[in-house]
């Protein structure tokens, strides 16, 4: 079914919502007498073909196309548009080069062109936008050399993952950007100290680049951060204590990189990861889009944008499923932390068991010794705990009882012994290979009678509080959860949310 040709004929209409109806077919032209039409949304539909140039001659001022096929190139006429304050183009089948007419576009706001197949470098113009978000993600784009942002514009979210953009970490952005996401690109180098200026930056994104070096101390002067990933690159040497300063830090995700050392002593003071995150948060502040308008995939009361997806991913949080879209009012940032496949040790400190709002801890694959801290069991809203593949010894702590929300937990591949502690929840964690490959555990949960020897909670408390005490002369520490937004487990980031924008 293709959208009426005769649909111009509804020439006082302002806004036209088209979306979610199966249609097939082109653009109709009639649209262009509709004189009175600001909004335009035919998202989530099969129209194909080109754009047509004309669109550049309406006064629509949000254009919304995403999900569908259009192909071809962008024209240049359509960014010499001077009514324009977003455009959404994602999830098509769009190529080629950018225009540099695209600096043209003097008046657009939001620009989101990711899922298509751009390619060639990003166009020096696009930084005379005065845009406030830009997204070009999923797309691929190369090169080594970006556009030079003027540093007092009011451009705040950057999306320019999943390309091929290589080089050092650009960092000719704006000063008030608060998200930049450069992840799954060919970034290498070491990290450029010039990156710590960005003073008022929320959520930094380098997963899976070639960025090698020390995790430098400067980093601690970006005291805003909320989310830090810097997974899977070639970071070596110790994680910074330096890294404490950051109170604001709720998600930090240092996995699949070459750290060793233990956890530093002062981790304990990163008090955003101790602190109660129930209540549904807006890190980013107001990004302009009219209030009645849902952005298609971006911006939908109802669900969470799909092409973030990969935020979710990022943070391994495959188990809550994101990808099925979330009720806004439920999307919030929790406390996570993963230091998972690095060359870490030592012992684990009791201060850990502070961490009051984690939701998922994963230490896997690391040289860990010692035993389990029984300071776990304060680990209150804990739903993921991974400390697999490492040299934990004695008894997993009866602590554990404690852990009421726990749903994921891995503990194979260490040296544990004893009983597996029961309890509402634990004696949920059934599943015999999170308890594989140990040297003496025993207990219900894998079938596996226990002798009849009473346990001594107490013997097993003053123990580790042993432990505890020596190993707090190593190190203590604390951390969290998109991501996020991307994610983070029950866990999540409100990246384009209708309600919190607004055009004047």
């Amino acid at each position: 079914m293709e959208i009426p040709t005769d649909i111009g004929n509804l020439s006082n209409i302002s806004y036209l919502s088209l979306r979610e109806n199966n249609f097939s077919g082109e653009i109709p032209p009639s649209i262009q007498k509709m004189e009175e039409l600001e909004v335009a949304d035919l998202c989530d539909n099969n129209l194909e073909g080109t754009l047509p140039q004309w669109l550049a001659d309406t006064d629509i001022k949000y254009l919304l196309l995403s999900n569908n096929k259009f192909s071809g190139s962008l024209p240049p006429h359509l960014f010499q548009s001077q009514s324009f304050l977003a455009l959404i183009l994602s999830y098509n089948n769009l190529s080629g080069a950018l225009p540099e007419t695209i600096g043209e576009a003097s008046r657009m706001k939001i620009l989101i062109l990711s899922s298509n197949r751009f390619f060639g470098t990003v166009p020096p113009s696009i930084s005379k936008l005065g845009l406030r978000l830009l997204d070009l993600s999923c797309n691929k784009f190369s090169g080594n050399e970006f556009p030079i942002f003027n540093p007092n514009s009011s451009l705040a979210y950057i999306d320019f993952s999943f390309n091929k953009l290589s080089g050092e970490v650009p960092v000719t952005f704006p000063l008030v950007v608060k998200v930049l996401l450069l992840n799954e690109n060919e970034f290498s180098g070491v990290l450029p100290q010039e990156i710590a200026k960005f003073s008022q930056l929320q959520y930094l994104n380098l997963q899976s680049n070639n960025i090698g070096g020390e995790i430098p101390n400067f980093l601690s002067q970006m005291s805003s951060l909320i989310i830090l990933n810097l997974r899977n690159n070639s970071f070596n040497g110790s994680i910074p204590i330096s890294l404490s300063n950051l109170s604001a830090l709720q998600i930090l995700d240092l996995s699949y990189n070459n750290l060793s050392g233990k956890i530093p002593l002062g981790f304990g003071n990163l008090t955003g990861m101790i602190n109660n995150h129930d209540v549904p948060a807006k890190p980013f502040g107001q990004i302009p889009f009219p209030s009645s308008i849902a952005m298609a995939r971006h911006v939908n009361r109802t669900s969470f944008w799909d092409g973030k997806v990969h935020i979710l991913q990022n943070l391994e949080v495959f188990w809550k499923k994101f990808e099925q879209g979330l009720p806004i009012q439920n999307i919030q940032i929790y406390t996570f932390l993963d230091l998972s496949n690095n060359q870490l040790s030592g012992e684990i400190p009791d201060s850990l068991g502070r961490l009051k709002s984690l939701k998922s801890l994963n230490l896997s694959n690391n040289n860990f010794f010692g035993g389990i801290p029984w300071s776990f069991g304060g680990l209150q809203r804990i739903e993921s705990l991974d400390l697999s593949h490492n040299n934990f010894s004695g008894e997993i702590p009866h602590t554990f009882e404690n852990l009421l929300q726990l749903s994921n937990l891995d503990l194979s591949n260490n040296k544990l012994e004893g009983r597996i502690p029961g309890g509402s929840q634990m004696d949920r964690m059934n599943d015999p290979n999170s308890y594989a490959n140990n040297s003496g555990l025993c207990g219900m949960q894998i079938k596996l009678p226990c002798e009849e020897i009473p346990s001594k909670p107490k013997q097993v408390k003053e123990k580790m509080v042993k432990k505890s005490k020596s190993s707090e002369t190593w190190f203590s520490w604390k951390m969290v959860v998109i991501g996020y937004p991307f994610g983070f487990l029950s866990t999540i980031l409100a990246l384009y949310v209708s309600d919190y924008f607004y055009i004047a």
